[in-house]
């Protein structure tokens, strides 16, 4: 059976349970023909049929990152979409597979900060995570640390304090100096007290460690 009847569109939904339900049942079903015809329609000329599929796809990616590993590719062609629902979508589903297939994911780098740079808020909020994730592993760290700090130096004030706290697992003794002084540089940047708590309490905990 058609993957599209069952998506939220299709079923005259304007929330979003037709299509966390149709992700599960993929996922749980380990159903590789489903992604398949997820991963066509991404290119549908119907817009809600785009924006559903890209749902589906990146939940199936939280359940079981496995089953759509394969299409980095088709996720980082979406990073320039004109359908912003498309390129940050494209971004989260590469989030989810970036630890079940890291070096794929390091091999499209240069284009995952483009998109980070230039996307919209929740693009660069998964383009972060991602960053995060690689730093995690110790055969990537190195390289992508700095790439993270770039981030954290050029994000919006109101989205540092989110970014460093997700950061705080990743850090160690080995980078926590940069770290602390790339933090405290933009403390002048955040004007929200609110905001800058949320960082000041990152910096001393990091300086804890």
């Amino acid at each position: 059976m058609s993957i599209i009847p069952q998506l939220a569109s299709s079923l005259n939904r304007r929330d979003e349970v037709p299509n966390q339900a149709l992700a599960k049942q993929i996922a749980d079903k380990g159903d590789k023909t489903a992604v398949k015809e997820l991963i066509t329609h991404l290119s549908n000329k119907s817009k809600d049929i785009q924006n559903d599929c890209i749902k589906v796809v990146y939940e199936i990616g939280e359940r079981k990152p496995a089953l759509i590993a394969d299409y980095a590719p088709d996720f980082v062609a979406l990073l320039i979409s004109k359908n912003n629902r498309l390129q940050w979508g494209g971004m989260t589903a590469l989030s989810t597979i970036t630890l079940e297939n890291p070096k794929v994911i390091y091999s499209f780098l240069s284009k995952i900060i483009t998109a980070c740079n230039s996307g919209s808020v929740i693009t660069k909020d998964y383009g972060v995570a991602i960053l995060i994730k690689l730093c995690s592993l110790k055969l990537y760290a190195d390289k992508v640390f700095p790439l993270l700090i770039e981030q954290l130096l050029s994000s919006p004030a109101n989205q540092l304090p989110a970014y460093a706290e997700k950061a705080i697992p990743i850090i160690n003794e080995k980078n926590k100096a940069v770290f602390i002084k790339t933090l405290t540089s933009r403390l002048c940047d955040i004007e929200k007290d609110t905001q800058k708590n949320r960082v000041e309490k990152v910096i001393q905990k990091v300086q804890q460690l």
